[in-house]
């Protein structure tokens, strides 16, 4: 069945705890529900023993058509369950009411995530009374034809000024460590955030070991001071967690911030376009980034480089009491 343009049948599904056996239609109903924006997979999936986690699946004529999940939310919105749905929309309400009779105590709020092209997740949270709460973006950047000659002029004017472009060295003193550590701790507390951008605060050495084994990180230099940084995740082919090959060539920039001292002046766009040519001649293919829309210059500066925005995601909010 085509669960995005046939109509339901009137025959109302029948709901059901999910089961191991349903991992793999699970995965399929998942992955199709984002437009395989992601690909999941049924060892994603198993049946858990966490009374805060409840997953339902929908039955008609002895196939499985749509699926709903709860959980915690996570680190940006710890008071919140995630609803998550997937499939046939017209048994999202089956689904939805079923969940709710199973609510687990302490959570005032729902929150359900969608991409504003997905019409059957848009058209259930609307139906449903959720508030659109708050909207975030993604983009994506084609390294192939990504030239940085054009960001020399602004690095030459910027250069006379006293700031200088470098790759951040895993083998810098403790007290330059002490400097990006208090920066990015200055960035996060600056950057506009929402539940979907936000995520857990990681401690001096926690940010120091993911910044060695797992990233690039570039910072703009004034007088022996680190003023700006951007973070560049960079996944490795077959690596745990990868959903595509695609994302073997891709490289995900996160935190881009610059000490309030020193906005305004072009560094966060000289550096990140550091960051990106260094990141093609890598070999890697694209870049992808993304945040809330509430965060206009980092949008502004991203559109400068050419990345090319997608739908947006809206994060839709009910509150329970």
């Amino acid at each position: 069945m085509n669960s995005h343009s046939e109509t339901a049948p009137h025959t109302p599904p029948t709901v059901r705890p999910f089961q191991n056996a349903d991992a793999e239609a699970v995965a399929r109903l998942v992955t199709a529900g984002v437009r395989d924006h992601w690909l999941y997979h049924p060892e994603q999936f198993r049946e858990s023993s966490d009374p805060h986690k409840i997953r339902l699946v929908a039955e008609r004529g002895g196939n499985l058509i749509a699926t709903a999940n709860l959980s915690p939310f996570g680190d940006g919105a710890p008071d919140a369950l995630r609803l998550d749905l997937a499939g046939d929309g017209a048994a999202f309400s089956p689904l939805y009411l079923h969940l709710l009779a199973e609510l687990p105590p302490g959570f005032p709020r729902l929150l359900g995530v969608t991409r504003e092209d997905f019409s059957e997740k848009m058209a259930f949270y609307t139906a449903a009374g959720f508030r659109n709460a708050w909207q975030s973006w993604g983009a994506h950047l084609d390294l192939t034809t990504f030239d940085f000659e054009r960001w020399r002029p602004l690095e030459e004017k910027l250069y006379v000024q006293g700031f200088e472009v470098a790759r951040w060295k895993n083998d810098a003193t403790d007290a330059e460590w002490d400097a990006l550590y208090e920066l990015h701790r200055q960035g996060e507390k600056d950057v506009p955030r929402n539940p979907v951008t936000t995520s857990a605060s990681l401690g001096r050495e926690a940010l120091r070991e993911v910044m060695t084994r797992e990233e690039a990180v570039f910072v703009v230099w004034h007088k022996q001071q680190p003023v700006a940084l951007t973070r560049l995740t960079l996944p490795q082919l077959n690596s745990p967690g990868q959903h595509s090959l695609q994302e073997a060539a891709e490289v995900a920039n996160d935190l881009t911030t610059t000490h309030p001292a020193w906005r305004s002046r072009g560094l966060a766009t000289l550096l990140k376009a550091h960051a990106l040519g260094w990141a093609r001649a890598q070999g890697y293919a694209e870049a992808s980034t993304g945040g809330t829309v509430l965060n206009l210059p980092m949008l502004r500066v991203n559109t400068r480089l050419g990345y090319v925005t997608e739908q947006m995601w809206v994060t839709w909010e009910y509150r329970l009491h």
